[in-house]
This record gives structure tokens, sequence and C-alpha cells, in this order.
């Protein structure tokens, strides 16, 4: 996929209302500290637009970013995070569930998960949130470059046990160091937004 144009669109708090949007929308999710900005920085090609920092817990909105002017990358506040107030962590569950229930452009919600680790309650009850609200959730396992190849087949069957994820659901391992995952995920979104435009 060629990116042509990047544009942080819309940036929602807690109390904003969610953009009306004519294109579709493809959410990302993840723990705060499992490499969410990284990812989808790859996938803009750009090196520092989404924001990363050293503390986990740090986007608190939900960030719209039109892509070719044709869809939208939608970054989740990342949950999990032990430093943050519990009354945080509840406005951020409200947020992402309101968006996940109202959104009419959402197509597809990709999940990360650490590669390196079983997955956690907290990633076990998204996966099932994220059925629960209809979908069916593409799972990103990062980090990848983080563990030995020998590895690799071990910990995604870990992943797909953990999340009780079925034998056609797509897991995709993903580096943001080699970009090793990035043009199976690129050849993902081209397909559903021109399914989109056919339809």
């Amino acid at each position: 996929m060629i990116i042509k144009s990047v544009n942080l669109e819309t940036v929602c708090g807690v109390t904003s209302r969610l953009p009306e949007n004519e294109a579709p929308e493809f959410a990302f999710a993840g723990k705060s500290n499992v490499g969410k900005s990284s990812l989808i920085n790859a996938l803009m090609n750009r090196k520092a637009y989404a924001r990363t920092s050293s503390q986990p817990g740090k986007t608190q909105t939900i960030n719209f970013y039109k892509i070719n002017d044709a869809f939208y990358y939608v970054d989740l506040p990342g949950y999990g995070y032990a430093k943050v107030s519990l009354e945080a962590k509840e406005k951020w569950g409200k947020m992402i569930e309101r968006y996940l229930r109202c959104s009419r452009m959402l197509k597809l919600v990709f999940l990360l998960v650490d590669i390196r680790h079983d997955p956690s309650a907290n990633d076990k009850s998204m996966y099932d949130w994220i059925v629960y609200n209809g979908y069916h959730p593409v799972v990103i396992a990062t980090k990848l470059d983080k563990i030995n190849r020998s590895q690799r087949a071990k910990q995604l069957k870990t992943i797909r046990q953990g999340l009780g994820m079925g034998a056609e659901d797509i897991l995709i391992p993903f580096s943001a160091e080699t970009k090793e995952g990035r043009e199976e995920i690129w050849e993902l979104l081209e397909r559903t937004v021109q399914d989109f435009q056919t339809n």
C-alpha cells in the first residue's frame, strides 16, 4: 500500500461526540505498552506521527487518522495500565464501548497482544467484548523481533488458545523494528476498503 497522505482529523475525549465519518474505519485496541502507536506509525509509513510515549497509558483520547482521504485508522485508549486511576479506566472503557457500539463505519477491529506473553485477563476480556459487539477481531501479535524464530509457533498457539480464537480467526505476527507483518495487514485493509467501495 502506498501512503500518500495522513491527517489527524479528529480527537475525541470522554465527553466528545463521535464523528460521523463516511469512510471505513479500522480500530486498534490493546494494552498500554503493547506497541500500538508503533504499529500505527508503521502502517502510516511514518516514523513518529502517532504519539508514542515512554509513559504507558498516555493515549487518553480516541484519535482518528485519515489515510489517503479514503479510510481511517482509529487509535483507541490503551487498557490495563496499573498506575491509571480506576475512575480513568472506567471512563476509557466507556469511551471504547460507545465507539464500538455507535460507529457506523467501523469495519475491522485489530487487537494487539504481546507475542512474548500469555494473553492477560484484560486481553481476554477485550477480545470477548469486541466479539460481543459483533466484530471478528484481527489479532496482531506485536514485538515479534523480541523472540527467537524457534519460539514463534508455540507463542502464536498460546495466544490462540488464551483468547479462545477459532481456526478461521486471523492472527498476524508483527514487528515494528523489521516491519514483518505489515504487508499482510495492509492487504487486509486494502481488501476491506475495496469491498466497501464496490458495495
